[in-house]
Order: structure tokens, then C-alpha cells, then sequence
């Protein structure tokens, strides 16, 4: 099994590998258009915003297009929030068709204006190639000028840029400092890379035990795929004392946000009786769920086969169920 679980990130995978190899989770963008911060970016590192401001007040509230109008007339002053946050809407289709090559261009009029924000916003769309052409090397640019003003975001994208050689020239050891810091600032996923770096000694010293820790902070943040690793350390040993007894609950929690390899591990929980308590009927379920999500196991495929129709009926029906409440809460 996988001891890293990849995340899709805008644009760098960093490296793949089984039994713990290093998989980065990819860079992260400027925070979208939705007034929650999303998981493992702190307020800090939000599109501040002054209280005052009239267009930020109408973002806020939901009202994109007024938004707009008053955050346009506000850069023809050359505010250069202002530009970053036109850069937002188009970017993520707030009021407006989404447009991310304008969303770029907005972004680099803020960034010409010395917004963090805006270049780091950028760097993103560069990286990736979104809304215009790739360019890792002035992506990495703009990170480093973001992060030259603190910010962990930015730190933790030009980290992986050094980590894979993309833009930057590869330095690991350069590449850990980096992504150090985001994860002592809170970003969930430097944290859980973070964790990679310790576990397979790449820019740090291999060493299980801030592997550990560091993922744990990930987990703790709520992110699944560390919340699954995490799960995974404390059933082997390997996790902090003092969370001997959240296994089961990190397993649970990252197996409901759709975690294949923590669906098919929970099957094998009840259908061993590991930390709760033995359900033939619920690991079948799990099982099932792992499967429909692409994940192969004949050995519990062969459990499942060989329990009752009736119990496998059951089973069968709890899945659907499952899946059904995940598709219609709109999450795939």
C-alpha cells in the first residue's frame, strides 16, 4: 500500500513512490472566492482586505457584481488589491463568466504593483498553465517575491519548485527551509509534506519521529489524505504515544471525504475486529465503497463473496447509500 496518498495540486507533483516514498501534494493558489478559509490556510494567509473597503464589504457579502464595478473604479487608481481581487472573480466565475485569462492579467497588473497576493495568485496560473502559457520560471519569481513578504503560501509553492528542479535549480535542503516555514505558519499541506521530507530524509534528516509529528499536525487540520497516512503510522507503531487511541477516527474521517485506500483499510478494521468492534456487514460496506472507487482487493473481494446473501444484501444497500449521500452532497 501507498504510504503517501497523492492530492492533485494545481501543478507540481514533486515525486511518487510506494512504501513511503515522497508524494507532494502540489502548489496551492491564492484562497478561492468563498468567504471560508479553505483547510490547512490560515487567515494569515487571506486576501487581506481593509475593513473600510466598499468592494471588499460587497465581496463578502456575495455580491460579486458590485464588487466588481467598485473594485474596477478603485484600480484605475492603480489600488493594486484592487486588481488582485477583479483577478479573484474572473478566476473563479463570481457573478461573471469565468475568464481565467483575464483573471491573469488582473493578477499581473497587482502583482506590477507589488501585491503579495497578486503574485502569488500568478505564480499559481503559471505554474499550471492556466489562462496562460507555462512558465515555471517566472512562476517562480513570483513566488519568491511573495514569499520575500512573508507570506506561507508563496513559501510553500517555491518550495516545491526547488524541490523538483522546475523554475528553480533543484535543492532539497533549500526546498525544506521553505516548506518548514509554511508549515510552522500552519498550512495543512506543507505540514504533511513536511512529514514526507522526514520520512524519506530528502533536504532533512530521515527521521520517523518528526515524520510523525508533522503529519499529525496535517491530520489534525483535517486534511484526508493525512488524516488516512496519519491512521496508517499509529496501526504500525509509528504515530505519537499521546494519539495511540485516533486511529480508527482519523481512518473514519478520511475514508467519509472519499479516501479509497482508507475505505479499503477500514474494511479490513471490521472485518478484523481492530480497534472497534468486529462487523462483517460494515467491512463488506467499506469494502465496497473502495472498490466502486477503483481500488482492488481480492482478498476482501473474496470475503465479501463468501458472506450470506442476506448480509451481503445489506452491505450492498449500506454502499449504495453511501454513495448516493456523497454524490448528492455534490462531492465526487
Amino acid at each position: 500500500m501507498a504510504e503517501r496518498s497523492l492530492l492533485v495540486g494545481a501543478a507540481i507533483v514533486a515525486g511518487l513512490g510506494l512504501g513511503g516514498a515522497l508524494v507532494m501534494t502540489g502548489i496551492i493558489p491564492l484562497p478561492n472566492g468563498t468567504t471560508q478559509t479553505p483547510a490547512g490556510m490560515p487567515g494569515s494567509s487571506e486576501f487581506k482586505k481593509p475593513s473600510d473597503d466598499a468592494a471588499y464589504e460587497a465581496f463578502d457579502q456575495g455580491k460579486y457584481l458590485t464588487a466588481l464595478t467598485l473594485a474596477q473604479e478603485a484600480a484605475t487608481r492603480d489600488d493594486p488589491q484592487a486588481h488582485t481581487l477583479i483577478g479573484r472573480i474572473y478566476e473563479n466565475g463570481l457573478g461573471v463568466p469565468k475568464d481565467e485569462a483575464a483573471a491573469a492579467r488582473w493578477y499581473a497588473k497587482g502583482a506590477d504593483l507589488n501585491d503579495p497576493h497578486a503574485m502569488l495568485a500568478l505564480g499559481g496560473m503559471l505554474a499550471a498553465g492556466r489562462g496562460v502559457k507555462k512558465d515555471p520560471a517566472l512562476a517562480a519569481e513570483m513566488f519568491e517575491k511573495s514569499a520575500a513578504t512573508g507570506d506561507p503560501l508563496a513559501s510553500y509553492n517555491l518550495g516545491l519548485l526547488f524541490l523538483s528542479g522546475n523554475g528553480k535549480p533543484e535543492n532539497p535542503h533549500r526546498a525544506a527551509s521553505l516548506i518548514q516555514y509554511a508549515a510552522e505558519k500552519g498550512i495543512a499541506a506543507a505540514q504533511y509534506d513536511l512529514g514526507a521530507l522526514y520520512l524519506s530524509g530528502t533536504g532533512v534528516p530521515n527521521d520517523g519521529l518528526e515524520a510523525a509529528r508533522w503529519t499529525s499536525k496535517a491530520a489534525a487540520q483535517g486534511m484526508a489524505a493525512a488524516e488516512f497516512e496519519y491512521a496508517v503510522m499509529i496501526l504500525r507503531g509509528r504515530g505519537l504515544n499521546t494519539d495511540k487511541g485516533k486511529a480508527v477516527d482519523y481512518m473514519k474521517s478520511a475514508a467519509n471525504k472519499g479516501i479509497a485506500g482508507a475505505q479499503n483499510r477500514l474494511g479490513y478494521l471490521y472485518g478484523e475486529g481492530v480497534g472497534v468492534e468486529k462487523d462483517a456487514i460494515e467491512a463488506a460496506k467499506w469494502r465496497l465503497i473502495a472498490k466502486a472507487s477503483g481500488l482492488a482487493d481480492d482478498k476482501l473481494d473474496l470475503m465479501v463473496k463468501a458472506m450470506p446473501d442476506n448480509d451481503r444484501a445489506k452491505a450492498e444497500q449500506a454502499a449504495q447509500a453511501w454513495i448516493e449521500k456523497r454524490q448528492v452532497s455534490g462531492v465526487e
